[in-house]
């Protein structure tokens, strides 16, 4: 089941050694004096870079516009857990158990990646800057939603090994 809300508490609700780098890395991105922050936030509109953070786990550093809803999908995971961190900006994520959906792609293994068709039988969250959510790999989950007229959203996503 997926968790979500200020780092602070998620962080205090996921307290299991396996966060323990995802967590650490995302203090240090959130801090506004910290050379992370200061990197991702320098980066053009449009950019995804991945950065290692020990074996096994990484993050996807984002700078995007999201999107209208038609324009996203459903996708879940089987390799990683993501940890998906706004740093600034508002997005919406739709949640929902990836048994109830129908598959739209099958499984890439090289992407660890599985779409599905849409639903409107999903829970919408909002992330606001400093949230976070921690979606497991049952927790099909639609990302990049606009929320607001403002558009443009930094984001990190750290892909904690399962």
């Amino acid at each position: 089941m997926a968790l979500f809300g200020a780092l602070e508490i998620v962080k205090s609700q996921a307290n299991q050694e396996k966060f323990a780098v995802a967590f650490e890395y995302l203090e240090r991105l959130a801090d506004k004096n910290s050379t992370e922050h200061k990197q991702l936030m320098s980066c053009p509109l449009d950019s995804c870079k991945k950065v290692e953070l020990d074996d096994g786990n990484f993050a996807l550093e984002q700078i995007y516009n999201a999107k209208d809803r038609e324009e996203c999908f459903f996708e879940s995971h089987r390799k990683y857990i993501d940890v998906q961190f706004i740093l600034s900006g508002e997005e919406i994520i739709e949640v929902s158990n990836a048994t109830l959906l129908v598959v739209s792609l099958v499984y890439n293994e090289q992407a660890d990646l599985i779409k599905y068709e849409g639903t409107k039988q999903a829970s919408s969250i909002v992330l606001k800057a400093g949230d976070v959510a921690i979606l497991y790999p049952q927790d099909a989950h639609m990302p990049c939603i606009k929320a607001t007229d403002e558009v443009k959203v930094v984001k990190a996503v750290v892909k904690v090994k399962i």
